[in-house]
């Protein structure tokens, strides 16, 4: 019988001196997660990459500010509204 796994990769971006703090929770974080669950191997590896200077917006960051944009669409739609009413009555 075969066994079949999941592999789980994370890319993790950090500023250059903190890397070796976030390493340190992620390897602890590991081994709280390997008490309870069969880990297979994996490692963490690091690499120095450069950065263009403007961060990414997250999916999450992306979805709130459209949330925003549609609030006060809708708040600036209400006082046009209540002004035509205004002028029509």
């Amino acid at each position: 019988m075969k066994t079949t796994y999941k592999k789980i990769n994370l890319e993790l971006i950090v500023m250059p001196d903190e890397a070796d703090a976030v390493i340190a929770k992620l390897n602890a974080a590991i081994d709280q997660l390997e008490k309870d669950h069969d880990i297979f191997g994996g490692d963490i590896e690091t690499a120095t990459i450069e950065h263009r200077g403007t961060r990414r917006k997250s999916a999450l960051m992306h979805t709130r500010n459209a949330g925003e944009t549609a609030a006060d669409a809708i708040k600036k739609a209400s006082g046009t509204v209540s002004s035509a009413l205004r002028q029509i009555i």
